[in-house]
């Protein structure tokens, strides 16, 4: 890469690659096709554009999180098979959609079909192009170190509402276990689920977890912090409003259009500043961890359906799409019109207009950072996070605005340049310990999208889940017999499944709510089916028919992490 002079400030994104586990557990509307569209108009993109900045010598430096059940999903035989299905009958219907427009002397938008042809086509020869390896293809930037992998919880838990430290640490343990796997090495960072952290000290049960008794009494947990150093975590990221409280809204809100933008509040001298690192808890002389903050005034511009980049008129609009083949036609035309006032899309204006939005947030991050002072010679550094998933499928043209952006920061005259967080603290340790609280970046900061009267009650059944695993795992009677301990992976799978946090979102913001309770209730019934074959074993030693079929039928639909062990639940 070009190398550059010394900057007066860099900016690190983070895209959070995630999808809950949909493998064998429905297609459309909800299930795998959520993957074939996510890798078709987001990941194989991506890797398109890294590899057009590669041949310009110029680099994203993004953290790239590919949360460990992703992985497992982009790997899966089952997926790599039924995407090439997938887009083929995508490049079918644009054809048929082509025809009918011609038909009707509708030319543009069957200009606009062809249009859709094409991409269809290129994302299938690239991922033929991978030999199906997508996970590989990123592997491939992350050794050049055009971008870094970090690793998330193994299934997307989230950590302030697990009822078990053991439940952080198999999440946490599994997913650096899983990221060495595929990536040959370990993660240095690490996406907290949600931006989720919680602080050492007393907690307890939010909910009964036995009928109509009250929650258990407080008890001491490990802080988050702790749990990340013993598994070499060096970073993680967090919400804004954790070091400036003023600030306080959720991306999925802005998403929405739903939240009024105020975001005047200066931050001043008596506030820890948002543009440098800190270690996470009090002063300690070992086990460090850093954090990064989110910069909210970026954040709007990319988030916002109302105020940012995505809601301008020229873009492809996410919501209004022509059946059965289900491509999109029209622009946004307004953020607040109806579907039936959006006008035609044109696929060359929308990809000019990304080259002058890329150019106004780098404009925005020079401001901000050029009006921070240095930290004892450290410059400021903006962290911009965001799913990844935003570009190229919410925000179709965020895929070539990304590409826009890196172009820009490489400018020799451009005073800010982008770095990645390992090699920010590598040449810039922090100097600072600062003791958090409990949030998200979830509504209100808090963990309200996850907990609520909607939802409860799906922790009813995590809480006395994680337990049985727990004593399970200390038993040791998994240890030394081929079923017994067959049948125990299967159970920390079944358990890591229940704790995914997409279950709770997804209730709470009633997108597939129904599918997302339905997945729940799956995952509990099975647990609850191989608790009960354990349960027979502890009594008797042996295993029924019947309980070996019962565990090879789960074993067909839910065998990930074929490494988990046990294991990973003891201190």
């Amino acid at each position: 890469m070009k190398s550059s002079p010394q900057a007066t400030g860099y900016v690190t994104f983070v895209l959070h690659s995630h999808l809950p586990y949909v493998v064998h557990h429905g297609t459309w509307p909800h299930g795998l096709d959520w993957l074939h569209e996510a890798a078709a108009e987001t990941y194989l993109p991506m890797l398109r554009a890294f590899g057009e900045l590669e041949q310009e010598g110029i680099a994203l430096k993004a953290n790239v999180n590919l949360s460990p059940i992703l992985l497992e999903q982009l790997s899966h035989p089952t997926f790599k098979e039924e995407f090439q299905i997938y887009v083929q009958r995508k490049i079918e219907a644009a054809r048929k959609d082509q025809a009918d427009f011609r038909q009707k002397g509708e030319d543009h938008f069957a200009r606009v079909a062809i249009f859709w042809e094409e991409f269809f086509q290129r994302a299938l020869q690239d991922f033929e192009g991978l030999d199906r390896d997508i996970v590989g293809g990123f592997k491939r930037f992350y050794d050049s170190g055009a971008i870094e992998i970090i690793t998330c919880g193994a299934t997307h838990g989230y950590f302030p509402l697990l009822g078990t430290d053991a439940s952080i640490r198999a999440q946490v343990r599994i997913g650096v276990a899983t990221h060495e796997r595929f990536f040959g090495r370990k993660p240095r960072g690490i996406w907290l689920p949600e931006c989720g952290y919680r602080p050492g000290g007393l907690w307890s049960y939010p909910v009964s977890t036995n009928g109509a008794s009250p929650p258990k009494r407080p008890f001491l947990r490990d802080g988050v912090e702790q749990i990340l150093a013993e598994n070499g975590i060096d970073f993680f990221f967090i919400d804004t409003h954790l070091v400036e409280t003023n600030i306080r809204f959720s991306p999925y809100q802005l998403l929405a259009g739903n939240v009024p933008i105020a975001l005047e509040e200066e931050v001043d001298g008596k506030h820890p500043s948002l543009y440098r690192p800190y270690y996470a808890g009090p002063r300690r002389s070992s086990g460090n961890v850093s954090f990064f903050t989110r910069d909210p005034k970026t954040g709007v511009q990319v988030w916002s359906g109302d105020h940012g980049y995505p809601g301008d008129a020229v873009y492809l609009d996410f919501h209004k799409k022509r059946w059965p083949g289900g491509h999109r036609y029209w622009q946004v035309t307004h953020p607040r019109v109806d579907l039936g006032g959006k006008t035609a899309y044109y696929p060359n204006v929308a990809e000019e207009r990304t080259r002058a939005h890329a150019e106004h947030f780098v404009g925005i991050t020079c401001d901000v950072l050029g009006s921070e002072p240095k930290n004892g010679g450290a410059p400021p550094i903006l962290c911009a996070p965001f799913d990844a998933e935003l570009f190229g499928h919410w925000w179709f043209e965020g895929v070539s605005w990304l590409k826009n952006i890196a172009k820009f920061y490489a400018d020799p005259k451009c005073p800010v340049k982008l770095v990645s967080c390992s090699e920010y603290l590598d040449q810039h340790k922090p100097t600072g310990y600062l003791v958090l609280d409990e949030g998200s970046w979830g509504k209100n900061g808090t963990n309200e999208v996850w907990l609520n009267p909607g939802n409860a009650w799906t922790w009813k059944h995590i809480y006395p889940a994680e337990e049985a695993v727990v004593q399970m795992a200390e038993g040791g009677r998994w240890k030394g017999n081929p079923q017994a301990e067959r049948l125990a992976r299967q159970l920390c799978r079944e358990l890591l499944l229940l704790e995914s946090s997409d279950w709770q979102f997804l209730i709470t913001t009633e997108h597939a709510a129904d599918y997302a309770e339905k997945r729940f209730k799956t995952h509990l019934e099975q647990f609850r089916a191989l608790l009960d074959v354990w349960r027979r074993f502890e009594s008797t030693g042996a295993f029924s028919p019947e309980g070996l079929h019962t565990l090879e039928e789960i074993e067909q639909r839910d065998s990930v992490f074929p490494d988990i062990s046990p294991q990973a639940y003891l201190r």
